[in-house]
Formats: structure tokens, C-alpha cells, sequence
């Protein structure tokens, strides 16, 4: 995911080699760059040998065209042992990065920091039988990394990948990942394992509203067939926008389980970083 609003402003007709790298920053390659609807689209950068990450982290990103570049928390979709680093973003109207970001190609240059970081990790929850995965818009960024690492269908039984959008448009990259999930050499024996559930709130599909409202009616749990969440079995990450987060995290307390965090592990965990 990203963050919702950009704070300065660089020159956009600078070139990559107009200001200097700082050392603690890697300038990689754009290798790849698909565009899924009018605001959001997907690119994926050359990966450094040294750079290390757990997946559901997020790193800081940005373009080489100011003196100061505007920097970004992006989650990092790809998973850790990916050759690549692919990164899922909206685009901002006029912001100061994504107006920019969002016109890359191959072959640019791209800025990130080189320090990974995060909440949403399976070192953060204790050890349960299902992993709900709550997602809003290009929240679900991070979740593309741990449906795709190994060690998280070996820790749960279940992973429920829950998306909301307001377009049936906006789901596809989601939709795209989790059919490739099936094929895939290295994850393709879990794929049985994971359930996907998209929801939106203005265009009409199968599964409409907001998955808080579902939950709490019972619905959700009728139409998947799986149990009521139970603080027993039951783990949860949320990552979307605030109001998500807010009502998300108040569901899942009224569950009975507990936030968590690296230091800290329980039933739970939110991610922050992506709201002022």
C-alpha cells in the first residue's frame, strides 16, 4: 500500500543524473510496469543482492528528479525469495510523486530506500488455524508477498484473502495473483489453501458492501461456510485506509482477539505507517 497524500514537490524535468545518490539509498531499474485502471497500476524494479526484507514489509520509495526527493512507504507484493521487487500503487491526482511515478517505464530509475520494515509479519501474530487477511485498495499489496511465501501456509491451515474496492476493475490485480498462485512452482501445493474474497461498495458483483458489515451480520461466515472468528484459532492483518483500519481492528476486538506487534505477538496486527 501506499500513503494517501504527498507533502513536497520536486522538478519533474530533472534527469536521474542531475542530483547525487545518497548512500543510503539503492537506485534500481524499472523492469516492468502494468497499468490495471485509471488509478492504479503495478511495477516491478531490479532487486540488489543485499537487500533483505521479511515479506508483508514495506521500504521507502522514490524518484531521482529533486535535490530532496519525496519519499514513500510502499509494502513491498513481491514475496522475499523473488528475484524482482513489485510494488502495487494508486495514482494521485497532481502529487508531488505519483503524478511522476506513475508515467515510468523500463528502464527508468527508481529510488528506495534500503531499509525494509513493518507490522504486517508472521513473526507478529501467535501461532492459530486461520489467517484472515483484511484488504482496502491497494492495501492488499502486502498480502500479495505472504500468499505468496511458503512459511505462511506452513503456519496456518487456512489463509482468507479479503479485498474491497469500489470497482470490480480495482480487484483484478488481486484476481490476477491468486489465479497464477495455482500454477506456480513453489506455491502451487498451497493454493488449495487460500481463499479469496472480493467485495466492492459502488460497482455491483457477487460479494457487495463492506466486509465489516458482512462479518458482523453473519453473512460472510454463510456464504464461505468457515466459522465465526475465534481468538482460539483464529489471526488477522489489516492494512486499507484509516477508516478501515479503525472499524477493521474495533471488529476483530469485538471477536475477542488482540492487537500485536513484532515485539509483542497476539491475535492480530495493523498496519499504520500508510495513515498520517
Amino acid at each position: 500500500m501506499t500513503t494517501p497524500v504527498d507533502n513536497a514537490a520536486p522538478n519533474a524535468t530533472a534527469t536521474p543524473s542531475s542530483f547525487p545518490i545518497p548512500a543510503n539509498v539503492f537506485a534500481l531499474t524499472v523492469q516492468d510496469v502494468k497499468h490495471y485502471t485509471d488509478r492504479l497500476f503495478r511495477f516491478r524494479l531490479n532487486r540488489p543482492d543485499s537487500f533483505r526484507f521479511r515479506s508483508g514489509e514495506f521500504v521507502m520509495i522514490g524518484l531521482p528528479n529533486a535535490e530532496k526527493p519525496v519519499f514513500r512507504a510502499y509494502s513491498i507484493a513481491s514475496p522475499f525469495w523473488s528475484e524482482q521487487l513489485e510494488f502495487f500503487s494508486i495514482k494521485v491526482p497532481n502529487g508531488p510523486l505519483t503524478e511522476h511515478l506513475q508515467k515510468i517505464k523500463v528502464g527508468d530509475t527508481v529510488l528506495m530506500r534500503k531499509k525494509a520494515t513493518g507490522t504486517l509479519v508472521l513473526d507478529a501474530l501467535l501461532p492459530g488455524k486461520r489467517l484472515y487477511l483484511f484488504s482496502t485498495g491497494t492495501g492488499v499489496a502486502p498480502f500479495a508477498s505472504l500468499v505468496r511465501d511458503p512459511e505462511t501456509y506452513e503456519k496456518f491451515e487456512e489463509v482468507i484473502l479479503i479485498q474491497t474496492t469500489r470497482l470490480v476493475a480495482e480487484l483484478d490485480y488481486a484476481r490476477e495473483l491468486v489465479a497464477e498462485l495455482k500454477n506456480d512452482p513453489l506455491i502451487g501445493e498451497f493454493s488449495d489453501q487460500l481463499k479469496f474474497y472480493p467485495m466492492t461498495t459502488r460497482e455491483q458483483s457477487e460479494h457487495m458492501g463492506r466486509i465489516t458489515d458482512t462479518m458482523r451480520s453473519g453473512e460472510f461466515f454463510k456464504r464461505t461456510g468457515l466459522k465465526k472468528l475465534d481468538p482460539e484459532t483464529d489471526r488477522a492483518m489489516i492494512c486499507g485506509s484509516m477508516a478501515m483500519l479503525k472499524d477493521c481492528a474495533a471488529m476483530c476486538r469485538d471477536f475477542g482477539l488482540v492487537e500485536g506487534a513484532n515485539n509483542a505477538p497476539a491475535t492480530y496486527v495493523v498496519e499504520r505507517a500508510f495513515v498520517d
